[in-house]
């Protein structure tokens, strides 16, 4: 059965082949069966793959497929190989399980797009890249999964070219990306040129027997690898791209925040672990940007008009959260927060698609109002992916990732109790902007007509994925609630070797218990704070808002706390400056005088052509004369 790995990834470049040269020959719904196929066969396969894990895991419970050798130059022979663990297993079922009911979705949803097979092919493309990025078996083929996934980005945020709004935020997610990307890239010349090898598992191996801990080397290594993961998760400082990604359409939206691109970084950190126990300063770093990020990206969501920027907001703050996990030594904890997170964000993300769809597409909150009433089932399963974000108690799968991951920030051996401090805050500030934006567009009077009402394609996904939002917790309960700690067991064997895997042990039942009372009351007092202020009582922030100065601190948090014009003014408007001035290009400057100089050489020796033979005669007899006085007087 694990032989048929390769087919995971294949049946999604199939699909974008087949819809690239042949999507329209095929009608609508040849190009659905074909997209969506394409990749829920690979869910399907990636669920026997699962099954297999389970009953009978192969030996060292991993499994490696060597398609062919791709370069083979001295002692450097990277393989065109696929690698399976339990880590790129979970990333896997995400990818194509999600993607599949994105794809289904986006079949109702882009139906009466003129780009339709366009759409499905970049779609189909985006999954492929992605699932060679976390099955590849070696740092290069990663990286190319790594930028087939930018390039993807950039095709569909800016899906609809014909307005330049969109080209400039697919611009900026592509440069803005790249920056992390010359970091990651440096990062791997490093290690192939210190260790020898970008083959993960010997490259893991090699590092743990020549770096001490602490060493610089593995220090440089580790943060290196971080600048590509802050780029590709949009964290701080390379957050500002991620909230113009919404200028794609929503299916798009829901596939980077959910299932693909943001949670490379993620994944990428989990992959090379052992370089990071070995730098505990780097590990810190880690948990210091997720930390700052989900505290960041909370306070900008809370001024946020559009739907889809607020759910964009807290992608960052969740994907913060991740951070914070991964830098406290919890790695089965941020990989069960991924997976959590992909449920109710794909939910969300979805969910909100259908309220665009059907108010023909407005996004503004504050022009919607009383929705819960019109699209009942939209409202729904909205409400339970709201939950899980805010991490409703015992209910909701997010409840028990975000517990875990606050748990170990406060008890790890690498945590500390600011770390904790500020993820208690997020779940504050997490459970009241999203209940303000559940208040404001679903409650109240309406403000605007339901044009369309979504069909069974696009339900059926809120439905799964609503479910999954419930139910997808429930195999990591806390230590005091019973034996079912099932992630963090099969996660295992893929962090077995990290020296810090021991931060993950139990405390005692009254300090966990302790700590989740906590975090229970700031998510329901979020909860609260929100009913008050964007539904009972209105009038209060109404009033507030009246203040200039709480009018200019709405405008900074609404532009994202102003990263945007930081970063204008200290790159974007000096690089434009300078094109300004160098419109004309200095340096093609002396190549221009070189040319210049030999077509003047040229217009002086087309003097000397006139076509008189006396001329050239005397010409010949001179240079004569010239050379024989040389040689005689030298």
């Amino acid at each position: 059965m694990l032989d048929l790995l390769w087919l995971i990834p294949a049946l999604p470049l199939a699909g974008f082949l087949v819809l690239l040269f042949a999507g329209e020959k095929l009608g609508k719904s040849g190009v659905a069966w074909v997209g969506a196929g394409s990749v829920g066969i690979s869910a399907l396969i990636a669920g026997l793959l699962k099954w297999t894990f389970l009953t009978s895991p192969p030996e060292g419970h991993h499994f490696t497929q060597a398609l062919w050798t791709w370069l083979d130059v001295g002692a450097f022979k990277p393989e065109i190989a696929l690698y399976l663990d339990p880590l790129s297993l979970v990333m896997t079922l995400v990818v194509t399980g999600v993607g599949f009911l994105i794809h289904l979705y986006s079949v109702g949803y882009m139906h009466d797009d003129e780009d339709y097979s366009r759409f499905f092919a970049c779609m189909n493309l985006f999954v492929f890249a992605m699932l060679i990025l976390v099955l590849a078996d070696n740092l290069l083929l990663l990286y190319v999964g790594w930028e087939g996934v930018g390039l993807c980005s950039y095709l569909l945020i800016g899906f609809w070219y014909k307005d330049p709004a969109n080209c400039k935020a697919a611009q900026k997610a592509f440069i803005v990306t790249r920056v992390g990307d010359t970091a990651m890239a440096l990062g791997f010349f490093l290690l192939v040129t210190q260790l020898g090898t970008l083959q993960v598992q010997d490259l893991l191996e090699r590092a743990a027997t020549r770096w001490e801990p602490g060493s610089g080397m593995a220090l440089a290594t580790a943060l290196l690898l971080l600048g590509g993961a802050v780029g590709k998760s949009g964290q701080l400082p390379l957050q500002t791209w991620l909230p113009d990604a919404m200028a794609g359409p929503t299916p798009v939206s829901a596939l980077i925040h959910a299932a693909t691109m943001v949670t490379a970084g993620v994944y990428l950190i989990a992959r090379t672990y052992v370089i990071y126990t070995l730098a505990p300063a780097a590990m810190a770093a880690v948990a210091v940007v997720g930390a700052l990020t989900l505290l960041i990206a909370g306070l900008a969501a809370f001024a946020q008009s559009d739907i889809k920027r607020v759910l964009a907001y807290s992608t960052i703050s969740q994907i913060g959260y991740m951070f914070l996990a991964l830098g406290v030594g919890a790695w089965s904890a941020a990989m069960f927060h991924f997976m959590t997170h992909a449920f109710f964000k794909a939910l969300l993300f979805l969910a909100a698609g259908s309220v665009i769809y059907a108010l023909h597409h407005e996004q503004n909150i504050f022009k919607m109002g009383g929705i819960r009433k019109q699209l009942p089932l939209t409202y729904r399963t909205f409400l339970i992916g709201a939950s899980s974000l805010a991490a409703i108690p015992f209910i909701t799968s997010g409840f028990y990732s975000k517990d875990a991951i606050l748990y170990q920030a406060f008890t790890s051996e690498h945590g500390h109790f600011l770390l904790w401090l500020a993820g208690a805050l997020g779940a504050l500030m997490t459970s009241a902007y999203t209940f303000r934006m559940v208040f404001i567009a679903f409650f109240g009077e309406p403000k605007t007509h339901v044009h369309h009402k979504p069909g069974w394609v696009m339900n059926f996904p809120l439905l799964a994925l609503a479910f999954l939002s419930t139910v997808g917790g429930f195999i990591e309960l806390p230590h005091f609630m019973g034996h079912a700690q099932f992630f963090a067991d099969f996660m295992a064997p893929s962090f077995a070797h990290a020296a810090g895997h021991a931060a993950e042990a139990h405390h005692g039942a009254g300090l966990e218990i302790g700590l989740m009372v906590v975090a229970m009351a700031l998510g329901l007092g979020g909860i609260a704070a929100a009913y008050v202020l964007f539904l009972a009582k209105p009038e209060i922030i109404e009033e507030k808002m009246k203040s200039e100065g709480n009018r200019k601190l709405h405008a900074f948090l609404f532009s994202g706390l102003g990263f945007d014009k930081l970063y204008d003014t200290l790159f974007v408007n000096p690089y434009c400056w300078i094109a300004r001035v160098n419109k004309r290009d200095i340096v093609d400057l002396g190549y221009s005088f070189l040319a210049a100089v030999g077509m003047l050489v040229h217009f002086l020796l087309g003097l000397t052509v006139t076509g008189r033979v006396r001329w050239y005669a005397a010409g010949i007899a001179a240079g004569c004369l010239i050379l024989m006085s040389v040689m005689v007087f030298t």
